[in-house]
């Protein structure tokens, strides 16, 4: 692909108010190929611009080719492996607030870590790292469930997430990962329908074991403040919420899988506000990480 000089980029946008379709169509193509180095100069044309419909097209414009950037990065993240879930949730919270940053949300992550880390040692159990991990995130950072307005956008939205310390089941959960990770515990996400939790896995036990969750030893609940949970009561959810039980709800899923979820909770609240634009390209983002 060949990359326009600043005057070419101007000399199309100048373009832009043909009356010509083909030519418009044509412009904005080509456009559309630069990426996203020419975005100051259509934000400079929309500001400088006192014509309603040229900013309508720069501004579609605009969101087409911060679009086509997150789906590039979150195929890109995936291809090198997916292997820290909160850089994915970042790309798709991209998509509404394309200027956040990712080192601000590491320094976040980063703020919890610390706080975590002057209270651990390698001579405490599992279950006692867990109640620590646990006062900090959700007493001492004060992270909680969103109960008021548990189907807005907001609550998968890691940025708003981190900003307003509320959430859903899984940006909790990707919250809670993004800091276990940091100190390397053994903690991963489980797919468990109408519910999302974590799974601690038994970080000495070096044998292969047929049934993956023999390596668990004990669950966690983000949206309830990290209450430990054992087998018997994700037994007891799976019935209660009249579930066919299945193998992979007592088994870490990949990042993938967490990323996917959380883009079918932004779909389910744009259905709820009726933004058909927005569930057209959420189901986009969600193809790329499905396939």
């Amino acid at each position: 692909m060949s990359f326009m000089d600043k005057r070419e980029i101007r000399a199309m946008i100048s373009l832009l108010d043909d009356t010509d379709i083909e030519v418009i169509n044509s412009i904005t193509g080509n456009l559309v190929k630069q990426g996203t180095e020419v975005i100051p100069e259509l934000e400079k044309a929309w500001e400088g611009s006192p014509n309603e419909k040229i900013q309508v097209r720069l501004e579609n414009l605009i969101q087409e080719i911060q679009f086509n950037g997150v789906k590039k990065d979150l195929e890109r993240w995936i291809r090198t492996g997916a292997e820290y879930v909160l850089e994915g949730a970042f790309h798709v919270a991209r998509f509404q607030y394309p200027d956040i940053s990712i080192s601000k949300l590491n320094e976040r992550v980063e703020n919890i870590r610390k706080d975590v880390w002057i209270e651990i040692n390698s001579n405490l159990t599992a279950l006692e790292k867990v109640k620590i991990l646990n006062y900090i995130i959700f007493d001492l950072h004060k992270f909680t469930r969103n109960n008021d307005d548990f189907y807005s956008p907001q609550n998968s939205f890691i940025n708003l997430v981190f900003e307003n310390k509320k959430g859903n089941p899984i940006s909790l959960a990707i919250v809670y990962l993004a800091v276990a990770s940091k100190l390397e515990l053994p903690i991963y996400g489980v797919n468990l329908p109408k519910n999302f939790i974590l799974a601690y896995k038994d970080e000495f036990r070096h044998r292969d074991a047929a049934d993956e969750s023999e390596d668990i030893l004990f669950y966690i609940n983000p949206y309830n403040k990290g209450a430990v949970l054992g087998r018997r009561e994700i037994d007891y959810f799976i019935s209660q919420q009249q579930l066919k039980s299945d193998p992979s709800f007592y088994v870490p899923c990949s990042n993938n899988d967490i990323i996917a979820r959380l883009i079918n909770n932004l779909i389910l609240s744009f259905e709820k506000l009726g933004q058909e634009e927005k569930i057209t390209r959420m189901k986009e983002l969600l193809r790329v990480v499905e396939s």
